[in-house]
C-alpha cells in the first residue's frame, strides 16, 4: 500500500515535516510504502501557481509536465493521504490552498473518491487555530469524495479530530503519541478499504 504526507508549510524541515516523519516511521514499520509530496513546491513548478479557472471544465492545461502534474498522479495511486499544515489566521497554508485550488479536473474525474484522508496541524498557541484547520482539511477531503479518519484506534481511544500540535512539535509528546496513534489507524482502514479502491 501507497500512503501519501503532503507538507503544507514552505519549511521541508519544520514543525510540520517533523510530525509527518514521525508517521512516516510507523506507516514504513507497517510494511507500507510512505512518500511525501511539498505542496508548495508543486504548485510553483506551473506557470500560474494559482487557480483562476481558465476553462470549465477543468482541461488541466495550466499543470501539463509539471511537478503539480506528478504530484496529482502518485496521490491518485495512493490508498492515503495524510494533509499536513501549519495554522495561519485560523486555517490552511497558503500552499495548500494553492495545490487543492488547483484538482478540479482530478476532482472531475473522481479519482481521489475511497481514498482515506486524515490532518496533521501545528500552530504557535496551544489553541491557536488547530482544530478550525483541520475542519479546513476535511472540508478539502470531502469535496473529493474521501474518507476521513483521526487519531483513535482500537489499541488506545476514540481520538479526535486528528493530530494538533503547538510549536515546537518536536516538544509536544501529547502531539507525538497522537501522530504515532494516526499512523496505525491509516494503515488499519487502508487495509480493510482497499477493495473499495480497485
Amino acid at each position: 500500500m501507497l500512503i501519501i504526507g503532503l507538507n503544507g508549510s514552505s519549511n521541508k524541515d519544520g514543525n510540520t515535516m517533523f510530525l509527518l516523519n514521525t508517521i512516516s516511521e510507523r506507516i514504513k514499520n507497517s510494511g507500507c510504502e510512505f512518500e511525501i509530496i511539498h505542496a508548495g513546491e508543486a504548485a510553483l513548478s506551473c506557470k500560474v501557481p494559482f487557480c483562476v479557472a481558465c476553462s470549465s471544465p477543468c482541461s488541466g492545461n495550466c499543470y501539463k509536465g509539471s511537478q503539480l502534474e506528478k504530484s496529482f498522479e502518485l496521490m491518485t495511486k495512493a490508498d492515503g493521504i495524510i494533509i499536513g499544515s501549519p495554522v495561519y489566521f485560523g486555517t490552511v497554508s497558503a500552499q495548500i490552498k494553492a495545490f487543492f485550488d488547483k484538482t478540479r479536473g482530478v476532482r472531475s474525474r473522481k479519482v481521489w473518491i475511497n481514498k482515506v484522508g486524515a490532518g496533521v496541524t501545528v500552530g504557535t498557541s496551544r489553541f491557536g487555530g488547530q482544530e478550525t484547520t483541520i475542519k479546513a482539511l476535511h472540508d478539502i477531503m470531502l469535496v473529493h469524495g474521501m474518507m476521513l479518519v483521526g487519531d483513535g484506534h482500537v489499541n488506545k481511544d476514540a481520538g479526535h479530530h486528528g493530530v494538533c500540535a503547538q510549536r515546537p512539535s518536536m516538544e509536544d509528546k501529547f502531539a507525538i503519541e497522537r501522530a504515532e496513534v494516526l499512523a496505525e489507524r491509516m494503515v488499519q482502514v487502508c487495509e480493510a478499504t482497499q477493495s473499495l479502491r480497485n
